[in-house]
C-alpha cells in the first residue's frame, strides 16, 4: 500500500484563526479535473469494448477509441465554422483533448445557464486559430489562469449522450465512489455543508466568493468543477502511480489503452528547454496531463488556477513519488510549483533550487494594450489619434451569435439599463476623469468577468478588459473592488465604421482577447479586423 504525508497550513476562513486548514479541506481544483475528464471517457470506451454499453453509437459506426472523430460521435451537432473544414471532418477525441484541434480560447462565449450541449452547438460560430493539429493551443485561457476548455467540455456531452446520464453523475459512481473519496464532489454548496470547503480569495488578499456556483457545474464540471482535497486527491493519485490498478483491490481502475493515451505526449507544448532552469526538459501534453523531465526524473502533471484557489498535481512514474499542494488563493502559479519541486528535490536527494514563489501581479488599471499597469495613469502614447465620430455614436447594443449580445454605454448614457451599469463602475473609478472620461462600459455576466470595459487608445481603437465588479465588496471587507486575470481576460477593440461625411456610422467592432490567435490568422491571410479577431460584433441599436 501507499504511504502518504498530509499537511494544511494556513486559513480557511476569513474568521479564523489562521491555522484552521487540515489535509481534509476542500478546495475548487479548477484545470486539474481534466484527467477525470479523459479517464471518465476511457471508462466508457471500455464499457462499449466489452459490451456494456447502455446506448448504441451512431450508425455505421462500428468502433469507439481515441481515434473517433468527433463528427461520428455527434453527427447531428458537430459543426465549426466553414474555414474550419478540415478540422470539423477529422478532429478525433485525441485532438481535441491534446488541444491540438485549432480553436483557440473563447472564454467568454460561455455564460451562466450554457449546458454543455449548447457550447457544442454554439462552436459553429466560433473563430478557429490554426489548423487542425498545427500547434498546440489550450483552447482555454492561458494554462496557468482562468480554464474553460470547449473541447473538455465537449467531452462531457459526450460521456452524458452514451452513458444515459450527467457527467457528474458518471463521475461519482464510477470513479469518487469507486475510490472511496467520500469528500470529494462537483456542488459548492454540498462541500459548504459539510464544512470543509475552503473560502477564496484573489491575489491581493481580497475575499471572494466560489467561483462555479451550483448553476455552472454542469457547464464548467469537466474542464474544471472537481472540489477535493489532499486526503482524497492520494487515493486518486494513488491510481496514477500504480498505472492504472487500485493498489487497494488490485484490480484495474483505469483501462491500459486509456492510461497509456492519456499519460504520453501527443503535442508540444514547450518545444524548447528554459535556458534559466536546463534541468527542465521540453514539455508535452497528452490528455489532460503534461509531461517533461527534472534532472532526469520523468514528471507528469497538470496545474489548475481559477480565482480564488491555485492547484498542482504531479507524479513520477518511475520514482513512485506524487505530490498535491492546494492553495485557496488565486494566481499562485510559482509558489505551488515551488513547493512540489522542493518536495521532489528532497525526496530523490537531488540538489535544491532556488524557485521563484511570487507571481507577476499588477494594479487594476490598463496600459495602451489592455494590459494592468498604475491606477489610472495615461501612457505618453495615448490618444495618438481622436475617435472618428463622439464616443456616444459608439454606445449601443451590439450583437454576435457565437459571443451574445452586449450593450456598451459611454459616462454620459442616461438609459435605465446604463445607470445600473456606471453606478457599479463608479464604485471603482472616477468615470469624469481620464481615461475613463473617454471610456465604454457594460455589464457582461459572462463565467469569467460581471462587466466590461473599454478604453479609448488610438482612432477607433480601445483596450478592452473583461472584469469582475465586486461594488458592495464581499465578505467582512465592504469596500468596492474588482478582479480580473492579467492578459487573460485583456485585449483590444477595433470599432469598424461605414458610410462617409454626416451619414458616417459604427458597424461593429471587432475584439480580441487572444493575441496569439489574432497573429496566427493574420499569417493565413486574414486582413481585416472582423477577420483577425477573435469575435465580431454587429450594432443592431
Amino acid at each position: 500500500m501507499p504511504q502518504f504525508e498530509l499537511q494544511g497550513w494556513g486559513r480557511k476562513t476569513e474568521e479564523g484563526d489562521g491555522s484552521d486548514m487540515t489535509p481534509d479541506s476542500l478546495f475548487g481544483l479548477a484545470s486539474v479535473s481534466k484527467a477525470f475528464l479523459v479517464t471518465s471517457v476511457g471508462l466508457l470506451m471500455d464499457d462499449y469494448a466489452h459490451g456494456r454499453n447502455v446506448t448504441p453509437l451512431p450508425p455505421g459506426l462500428t468502433q469507439f477509441d481515441w481515434h473517433t472523430r468527433l463528427a461520428e460521435l455527434l453527427p447531428e451537432e458537430w459543426e465549426l465554422v466553414p474555414c474550419a473544414e478540415w478540422a470539423d471532418e477529422k478532429a478525433n477525441l485525441k485532438d481535441a483533448f491534446g488541444h491540438v484541434t485549432g480553436m483557440p480560447r473563447h472564454d467568454f462565449s460561455y455564460r451562466g445557464g450554457d449546458l454543455p450541449r449548447d457550447i457544442v452547438k454554439r462552436m459553429r460560430h466560433l473563430n478557429p486559430a490554426y489548423e487542425l493539429r498545427e500547434q498546440w493551443s489550450y483552447n482555454n485561457m492561458a494554462y496557468t489562469h482562468f480554464l474553460s476548455s470547449s473541447m473538455y467540455i465537449v467531452g462531457a456531452h459526450i460521456v452524458e449522450t452514451y452513458a444515459n446520464t450527467s457527467y457528474t453523475s458518471f463521475v461519482t459512481q464510477r470513479i469518487f465512489t469507486p475510490l472511496n473519496m467520500t469528500s470529494t464532489t462537483f456542488w459548492p454548496e454540498e462541500a459548504a455543508r459539510n464544512g470543509k470547503l475552503s473560502q477564496s480569495w484573489d491575489d491581493h488578499g481580497r475575499r471572494i466568493p466560489y467561483w462555479f456556483d451550483d448553476d455552472l457545474v454542469r457547464l464548467k464540471a469537466a474542464a474544471g468543477g472537481v472540489i477535493s482535497s489532499a486526503e482524497d486527491m492520494v487515493k486518486w493519485l494513488a491510481i496514477f502511480l500504480n498505472r492504472g490498478v487500485n493498489p487497494v483491490n488490485n484490480e484495474t481502475f483505469i483501462p491500459k489503452s486509456a492510461f497509456e493515451e492519456m499519460t504520453k505526449s501527443y503535442a508540444i507544448m514547450q518545444g524548447t528547454a528554459d535556458r534559466k532552469t536546463p534541468e527542465l526538459s521540453i514539455i508535452g501534453y497528452g490528455m489532460g496531463w503534461f509531461r517533461q523531465s527534472y534532472s532526469g526524473h520523468d514528471i507528469i502533471w497538470h496545474t489548475g488556477s481559477i480565482p480564488g484557489f491555485s492547484t498542482q498535481v504531479s507524479f513520477l512514474p518511475s520514482d513512485g513519488l506524487a505530490v498535491v499542494v492546494l492553495a485557496n488563493a488565486y494566481s499562485k502559479q510559482a509558489a505551488k510549483s515551488a513547493i512540489a519541486y522542493r518536495v521532489i528535490e528532497d525526496v530523490l536527494d537531488l540538489p535544491r533550487k532556488d524557485w521563484p514563489v511570487n507571481d507577476y501581479s499588477a494594479e487594476y488599471t490598463l496600459n495602451n494594450y489592455g494590459i494592468p499597469q498604475e491606477p489610472h495613469v495615461t501612457g505618453e502614447d495615448e490618444h495618438k489619434a481622436p475617435l472618428s465620430l463622439d464616443l456616444e455614436a459608439y454606445a449601443g447594443t451590439y450583437v454576435d451569435p457565437g459571443y451574445g449580445t452586449m450593450t456598451l454605454c459611454s459616462p454620459r448614457s442616461t438609459s435605465h439599463y446604463c445607470s445600473f451599469v456606471l453606478s457599479d463602475f463608479a464604485s471603482v473609478e472616477n468615470l469624469g476623469t481620464a481615461p475613463s472620461n473617454m471610456s465604454l462600459f457594460a455589464s457582461w455576466a459572462r463565467v469569467w468577468s460581471t462587466h466590461l470595459r473599454m478604453q479609448h487608445r488610438d482612432g477607433d481603437a480601445f483596450g478592452v478588459v473583461a472584469t469582475a465588479l465586486f461594488p458592495q465588496g464581499y465578505g467582512a471587507n465592504t469596500s468596492a473592488f474588482e478582479i480580473w486575470g492579467a492578459g487573460d481576460s485583456t485585449g483590444r477593440v477595433q470599432f469598424v465604421l461605414e458610410g462617409v461625411g454626416a451619414k458616417r456610422k459604427v458597424r461593429g467592432f471587432a475584439m480580441t482577447l487572444d493575441g496569439e490567435a489574432a497573429r496566427a490568422r493574420k499569417r493565413a491571410g486574414a486582413k481585416d479586423p472582423e477577420e483577425t479577431a477573435d469575435v465580431y460584433f454587429q450594432k443592431v441599436n
